[in-house]
C-alpha cells in the first residue's frame, strides 16, 4: 500500500545480469527530455542503479557529439573572435579538449581489442578535429585584416582527415566542414560582400578533400596492384618449384581455378621441402667444410639447371646453367659424381667467373633413379674431396631426394583426402535431391567444384513422339566471364531444346552408355545436341550419360575454355558422380509421381479432395492475416448420370476429363483447381471478389457449353451448374463459404441448370 503523496514505482524482478541485459533495448534513446527526466528521477532516489549506468553511458556517448555541437553554435556566435579570451570561452576550450581526449580513448581501446573504428567513432573524432580548427581560425581573426591567418590549419586538418579515416566517413566530415563554413558566413550577416570570401574557403575545403582523396585513393591501388604482382609473381615462382621438385603433376598447371587448392598444397610442399634442404645443406657444409654447397634443379624440358638452395646464401653462384655444359652438365649425362681440384677450368658456377681450388657434385636423383638435378659442393684451396666425402654427398643427395618425395607423398595425400571429402559430400548432396530440378542443379555445382565448368548441361531421355522428338535439354548454365556474383548463369537458349536421336556426342552417348569423346576433338566442328547447335569457344568436352542400373536416363555435358581440362582420376570420379546423378534422377522422378497420385486425381490431373481442402485453408488464413479476398466456385456437370447410363462410363470419364481441361486452362497459376468428387470440381481463387468469381465461372460455363463430345451415336454437349461464394463478403468462415456455394450450385440446379449464381448477391425470398 503506497502512503498518500508518494509516487509508487513499480520494480522489475529480480534476475541474473545476463537477464539483465537480454532486457534493455537494442538501441538506446537520444531522447533529451527522457535523460532530463531519469537524472532527475535518479538525483531522487527513484530510479534504481541499471538506470543511473545506462544514463552514465549515454550521458559518455553523447558528451563529444555535445560538445562539437556546442562549439559549432559557438563559433557561429563568433565567441572566439576576439582577443584576449575570457574564462568562458577557457572553459569550452577545456571541454573540447576532455571531449577529444574521451574519443582518443576509445579509439585506443579499441585497437587494444583488435577492432576497427567505427564510422560514428571516425566522424566524433574528425569533427572534434575540424571544430578545433574552426576555433583556431576564429581566434586568430584579429591577428588579420581580411581573412583568418590560421585558416589554412582548416585545410590541414580536413587533409589529414580525409587520409585517415575510411572513405565514407570523411565524405561525412566534407560535407560537415562546408557545411560549418557555411554558418559561419551566414552568422556574419550573408552579406554579399563576403561571399568570394565564403566561397574561396569553400573550395578550398572541397579541393584538398577531393586532391587528397584521390591521391590516397590512387596510392592505395598502385599499392594493391604492386602486392598482388609480387603475390603473382612468388606463386609462379612456387608453382615452378613444385614442378622442378615433382611435387606437382605437369598437366595441373594452368587449368584454372579448379586446381588451386592442389596448387596451395604444392605450395606448402616446396616450402617444408626448401626448409628441409636448407638444413641438409647446412650438414654437408659442416661435414665437408666446403665454402659452398648448393642444389640445381632440371627444368621440365632438362635444358636448363635453376637453383635451387645455396649455403651459404649469395648473389654470386649462378640461378640458370645449360644443362649440357660445364662440370655440372657433365654429372647430369653421366649420371655419376665427379671430383676434380686444382684449376677447374671447366667449373662455372660462379658468377664472377672464380675457379674453385676443389670441387664435388653428385647427381640429385629421383627414387627411380633419373636424375633431375646436381648436388655440388666446392673449397676455395686446392684441397682434394675424397672417396669419404664422396658417401657423404652422396647420401645428403638421397636424403634430399627422400625428403622431396615424402614431401609428394604428404601433398598427394593431402589432394586425395580433400578430394573424397569432396567426392563424398557430392553423393551425399545429390542423395538429398526430391526433386529433378534439386539434381540438374546439385550435379552441375559438384561437377564445377571438381573440374573446370565453363559450360554445362543436363539432358533428358524423353519418349518419342510429336510433342518431344526424343531428347530435351532440362538445364544449362554458363560460367560468368568476370568472375563476380553467381559463378554459374542460367542460359535460356539452350533450355527447353529438343533434338532426335542423331550422330550427336549426347545421342551416341547416351545409345551407347559411355562417355564422349574418347579423344581430343575440335569442339566447334562437334555435333553435340544437332547439327542448328554449335558450342563456341570451348577447347574442351567431356558428354557423360546419366546411368540407372542398366537405363541411361540422360546426359552430362561439360565443356571448358582451358585445354585438356578432362583427363585423369577427375573424370573418372565424374563418371561415379553422373551414375549417381543417374539414380538420383530416377528416386526424384519416382518421388514425383508418390507425391503427385498422393495429391492429384488419377483420373483427371487435378487436385483430390484431400488436397483441396488444405489447399483452401492455407488461402483462407493467407487471406485472413493480410485482409484479401478468396472466392470458391463449386461446379456440377448436369445429366451426367444419364450420360452415364446411355453412352457408358468409359465416355463418362472422356467428359470428366474434358471438362477438367476447361477448368485447368481458364484458371490462373495461382488458383487451385479440384476434383470435388464424382462429377463436381472446385476452383479456389486467392485474391478475387465476388463479381471477379462470377466473371471467371460464366466464362468457364460458356466454353463447357461451345466444347463437342463425340461419341459412337454422334456429338454429344453438356453444361455446367455454378455456385460461386466470396471470403469474407459472404462467409466468415471455411465452413460457411463451402456451404454458400455449395447453396449457389443448388440453386442453379433448382433453376433451369447451366448457369452461375452468387447465392449471397440473390434478393431474399419473397421480394419483388
Amino acid at each position: 500500500m503506497t502512503p498518500p503523496g508518494e509516487l509508487a514505482v513499480p520494480r522489475a524482478p529480480v534476475g541474473s545480469a545476463r537477464e539483465t541485459r537480454a532486457r534493455l533495448p537494442a538501441r538506446r534513446s537520444s531522447s533529451l527530455s527522457a535523460s532530463l527526466r531519469c537524472l532527475l528521477l535518479g538525483q531522487a532516489g527513484l530510479v534504481g542503479a541499471p538506470a543511473r549506468r545506462r544514463l552514465l553511458r549515454l550521458a559518455q556517448q553523447s558528451f563529444p557529439v555535445v560538445v562539437g555541437a556546442v562549439l559549432a553554435m559557438l563559433l557561429a556566435l563568433r565567441w572566439f573572435a576576439d582577443l584576449p579570451l575570457g574564462g568562458a570561452q577557457v572553459a569550452a576550450l577545456a571541454a573540447l579538449a576532455t571531449a577529444f581526449g574521451v574519443v582518443c580513448f576509445r579509439a585506443v581501446a579499441a585497437v587494444r581489442h583488435g577492432r576497427r573504428a567505427s564510422w560514428r567513432e571516425s566522424v566524433e573524432l574528425g569533427w572534434l578535429v575540424l571544430v578545433a580548427s574552426f576555433v583556431a581560425a576564429q581566434v586568430s581573426e584579429k591577428l588579420g585584416l581580411r581573412d583568418a591567418p590560421l585558416q589554412s590549419v582548416v585545410y590541414l586538418a580536413m587533409a589529414v582527415l580525409i587520409a585517415l579515416v575510411p572513405r565514407r566517413a570523411g565524405a561525412t566530415l566534407a560535407l560537415l566542414a562546408l557545411g560549418l563554413e557555411s554558418l559561419l558566413w551566414w552568422s556574419r550577416g550573408a552579406v554579399l560582400e563576403e561571399l568570394p570570401l565564403f566561397a574561396a574557403h569553400a573550395l578550398f575545403i572541397a579541393a584538398f578533400a577531393a586532391l587528397y582523396g584521390g591521391l590516397l585513393g590512387a596510392r592505395i591501388a598502385a599499392g594493391r596492384r604492386a602486392e598482388q604482382a609480387a603475390l603473382d609473381r612468388r606463386r609462379r615462382e612456387l608453382d615452378e618449384r613444385a614442378r622442378e621438385l615433382r611435387l606437382s603433376p605437369p598437366g595441373e598447371v594452368g587449368e584454372g581455378d579448379r586446381v588451386e587448392r592442389a596448387a596451395r598444397l604444392s605450395e606448402a610442399a616446396v616450402l617444408e621441402a626448401g626448409a628441409a634442404a636448407r638444413e641438409l645443406l647446412g650438414v654437408a657444409q659442416a661435414a665437408l667444410g666446403a665454402h659452398t654447397v648448393a642444389v640445381w634443379l632440371l627444368s621440365e624440358d632438362d635444358a636448363e639447371l635453376r637453383l635451387w638452395e645455396c649455403r651459404p646464401k649469395t648473389e654470386q653462384v649462378v640461378a640458370r646453367l645449360p644443362s649440357g655444359e660445364g662440370v655440372l652438365g657433365g654429372v647430369v649425362r653421366g649420371r655419376g659424381p665427379v671430383r676434380l681440384h686444382g684449376n677447374v677450368k671447366s667449373a662455372n658456377h660462379w658468377a664472377n667467373g672464380a675457379r674453385p681450388g676443389a670441387l664435388l657434385a653428385v647427381p640429385f636423383c629421383e627414387m627411380g633413379g633419373h636424375p633431375h638435378g646436381v648436388l655440388l659442393a666446392d673449397r676455395l684451396e686446392n684441397t682434394p674431396f675424397v672417396e669419404r666425402d664422396e658417401r657423404i654427398l652422396l647420401a645428403i643427395a638421397a636424403e634430399l631426394s627422400r625428403s622431396a618425395a615424402a614431401e609428394r607423398l604428404i601433398r598427394d595425400g593431402r589432394a586425395r583426402r580433400e578430394e573424397m571429402e569432396r567426392f563424398y559430400q557430392a553423393i551425399e548432396r545429390l542423395n538429398r535431391t526430391t526433386k529433378p530440378r534439386e539434381v540438374f542443379d546439385a550435379v552441375l555445382d559438384v561437377a564445377a567444384e571438381m573440374v573446370p565448368v565453363d559450360f554445362g548441361a543436363l539432358t533428358v531421355v524423353e519418349p518419342a513422339s510429336e510433342a518431344c522428338r526424343g531428347h530435351r535439354v532440362a538445364r544449362a548454365v554458363v560460367a560468368s566471364a568476370l568472375g563476380e556474383g553467381p559463378p554459374m548463369r542460367v542460359t535460356s537458349d539452350l533450355e527447353g531444346l529438343e533434338f532426335p536421336d542423331n550422330g550427336g556426342l549426347v545421342a551416341c552417348s547416351v545409345k551407347l552408355g559411355s562417355s564422349l569423346p574418347g579423344k581430343d576433338l575440335k569442339v566447334k566442328d562437334a555435333v553435340v545436341f544437332d547439327e542448328a547447335t554449335r558450342l563456341k569457344g570451348l577447347s574442351s568436352l567431356k558428354v557423360l550419360p546419366l546411368r540407372a542400373g542398366e537405363n541411361v536416363l540422360g546426359s552430362m555435358v561439360l565443356g571448358a575454355r582451358s585445354p585438356l581440362a578432362y583427363r585423369g582420376d577427375a573424370v573418372r570420379q565424374l563418371e561415379v558422380i553422373a551414375m549417381q546423378a543417374g539414380d538420383s534422377l530416377l528416386r526424384a522422378r519416382l518421388f514425383e509421381v508418390t507425391e503427385r497420385l498422393a495429391t492429384t486425381d488419377g483420373l483427371t490431373g487435378l487436385v483430390n479432395h484431400r488436397t483441396f481442402q488444405s489447399r483452401l485453408d492455407e488461402h483462407l488464413a493467407a487471406a485472413q492475416r493480410y485482409a484479401k479476398k478468396v472466392s470458391l466456385l463449386l461446379t456440377d456437370i448436369d445429366h451426367f448420370k444419364a450420360v452415364n447410363d446411355t453412352y457408358g462410363h468409359p465416355f463418362g470419364d472422356e467428359i470428366l476429363r474434358g471438362v477438367a481441361k476447361i477448368l485447368q486452362k481458364e484458371a490462373r497459376t495461382t488458383d487451385v483447381a479440384a476434383r470435388y468428387g464424382g462429377e463436381e470440381f472446385a476452383l479456389v481463387m486467392p485474391q478475387t471478389d465476388g463479381a471477379g468469381a462470377l466473371k471467371t465461372a460464366e466464362r468457364i460455363r460458356e466454353k463447357v457449353a461451345r466444347a463437342i463430345f463425340r461419341t459412337e451415336q454422334g456429338e454429344l454437349r453438356v453444361t455446367l451448374s455454378i455456385g460461386v461464394a466470396t471470403f469474407p463478403d459472404d462467409a466468415d468462415t471455411k465452413s460457411e463459404l463451402v456451404e454458400l456455394a455449395d447453396g449457389g450450385l443448388y440453386h442453379a440446379k433448382r433453376h433451369g441448370r447451366n448457369r452461375s449464381v452468387a447465392l449471397a448477391l440473390l434478393p431474399p425470398a419473397g421480394a419483388a
